[in-house]
C-alpha cells in the first residue's frame, strides 16, 4: 500500500502464539515505515529491543478496594482513546476476541461520542478466543457480538474461519491470512558445538516447543520419546513451561528417561534450539494453526503431529513429516523412527519442510495484511448501532 499508517496494536503479551504472531507482525509494519503502536500491560515477549517506528504504550491496572479484581477492560479501552486520540492512529488492530475486540468497540463509542473520530477496528482470531474461551456461555455473546462489530476480522487458518462460522452467528465476513515466518530469524544455522554439548555420542535431538497447557498433550511427548529412544539412541529438548510441565517431569522419573530429558523453561532463541533438532513432535488436541511447528520447518525441522484443526494447512502429511491420529502414539513414534532410521529420508523431508514454509515468508503475508488495512479503511462507514 502506498500510505504509511499509524497502526495501534492490542495483545496479550506472552509467549503464546497470539502474542508472538502480533509482536512479529508489528516489527515487520514498522520496518517497512509504518508507525506501530503497541498498547497492552506488558512489554511483548519478542519486543526486547529498540525498533524504528516502533512505540509501547504500557496499561497500568490499579487495585481499588471496592473491586475485588483489577478492572482491566476499563483501564485498556481509557488508555486506548487517550493513544488514538493523541498519537493520532488511522487503524486498530486488536488479536484475540475477548476482551480486546469488545473493548475496541466501547473505543469506538467513546471516540465518537467526545468528537465524532471514527477509529476502524481489526480484529484477528487466533484460536482459544473461539475454541475454548468463546464456547464458554458466560463470553460467547460478547465474542459474537465483537466479531460482528469489528470493521474487519481475519482468521490465522482457513480451519479457525470455518469454526467460527459454525459456532457463532456471524454476519461479517472472515478474511484467512495466515501465519508467517521472519527467516532473518527463524533459519537453519550452524550450531554444531551446542549439538554435541546435548548430544555428545551423535543421538538424534526431538524437540517440543509450548506453554505446556493440556491441549499440547505434553504426556505424549514424553510418550512418543520413550518408543524412539527403545530404538535409537536420542535426547528430547521440552521448551517452554505451564502448568502440565510438573506432570511431565514426573512421567520422566517414572519411566527412567531423566538423564535423556531436558526440560529448559521459555527460550527467547527458540531458533538456536531448533536448529540443531531432528524432528520436532506436537501432539495437540487443540491448534488453529500450528505456529510452533512452522517455526521448526522454517529451521529445517521435520514435524510429527495430531491431524487435527489447523495444523495439515502447515504440516503436510508423507512430505514435510507425518499427521497422526489424536492420541495415537504408536503412530507418531513410529512415524518418528521411519524418518530418524533413513538418512537420505530424513534430508528430503528437511528440505521439504524448509519449502513449504517458504510460503508462511513474512514478505508474502504482510503485504496481505497492508491490502487488508487498506480495504477496511477504504469502506468503513460509521452507523449509528
Amino acid at each position: 500500500m502506498d500510505k504509511l499508517l499509524k497502526v495501534g496494536i492490542v495483545c496479550y503479551p506472552t509467549f503464546g502464539g497470539s502474542g508472538v504472531v502480533a509482536t512479529e507482525l508489528g516489527l515487520g509494519l514498522a520496518k517497512k515505515g509504518h508507525q506501530i503502536h503497541f498498547i497492552t500491560y506488558r512489554q511483548p515477549a519478542r519486543l526486547n529491543t529498540f525498533q524504528q517506528n516502533i512505540y509501547y504504550h504500557e496499561v497500568s491496572g490499579e487495585d481499588y478496594p471496592l473491586f475485588e479484581y483489577s478492572p482491566y477492560d476499563t483501564a485498556l479501552a481509557s488508555k486506548l482513546v487517550d493513544v488514538v486520540k493523541y498519537e493520532n492512529l488511522d487503524l486498530l488492530h486488536v488479536h484475540y476476541a475477548i476482551p480486546h475486540a469488545a473493548v475496541a468497540y466501547m473505543v469506538k463509542k467513546i471516540l465518537l461520542a467526545e468528537g465524532g473520530k471514527y477509529i476502524p477496528v481489526i480484529t484477528t482470531l487466533h484460536g482459544t478466543d473461539i475454541t475454548l474461551v468463546g464456547t464458554n456461555k458466560a463470553f460467547a455473546p460478547v465474542v459474537a457480538f465483537s466479531i460482528n462489530k469489528s470493521d474487519g476480522v481475519t482468521a490465522v487458518s482457513e480451519y479457525l474461519k470455518k469454526v467460527t462460522h459454525e459456532r457463532f452467528d456471524i454476519s461479517n465476513e472472515i478474511v484467512a491470512i495466515p501465519n508467517f515466518i521472519d527467516f532473518e530469524r527463524f533459519t537453519k544455522k550452524n550450531k554444531d558445538h551446542f549439538k554435541k554439548a546435548i548430544a555428545p555420542d551423535g543421538e538424534r535431538i526431538l524437540a517440543h516447543v509450548s506453554n505446556f497447557r493440556k491441549v499440547k498433550r505434553v504426556d505424549d511427548v514424553i510418550k512418543v520419546f520413550e518408543k524412539v529412544y527403545k530404538k535409537i539412541p536420542c535426547k528430547l529438548l521440552m521448551i517452554g513451561d505451564g502448568p502440565e510441565r510438573q506432570k511431565a517431569e514426573e512421567l520422566c522419573r517414572k519411566i527412567g528417561l531423566c538423564e535423556e530429558v531436558r526440560f529448559l523453561g521459555k527460550q527467547d532463541a527458540v531458533e538456536e534450539l531448533l536448529a540443531v533438532a531432528d524432528l520436532f513432535i506436537l501432539p495437540s488436541s487443540s491448534e488453529s494453526f500450528g505456529l510452533a511447528a512452522l517455526e521448526a520447518m522454517a529451521c529445517q525441522v521435520p514435524v510429527i503431529s495430531s491431524n487435527i484443526g489447523g495444523i495439515p494447512e502447515v504440516n503436510i502429511h508423507g512430505k514435510t513429516g507425518y499427521l497422526s491420529p489424536l492420541g495415537d502414539v504408536e503412530d507418531m513414534a513410529k512415524n518418528a523412527i521411519s524418518l530418524l532410521e533413513d538418512e537420505e529420508k530424513l534430508e528430503t523431508f528437511r528440505k521439504n519442510a524448509l519449502e513449504q514454509a517458504m510460503k508462511f515468508h513474512i514478505d508474502k503475508i504482510l503485504p496481505m495484511y497492508e491490502n487488508y488495512y487498506k480495504k477496511v479503511m477504504e469502506s468503513s462507514v460509521y452507523v449509528n448501532s
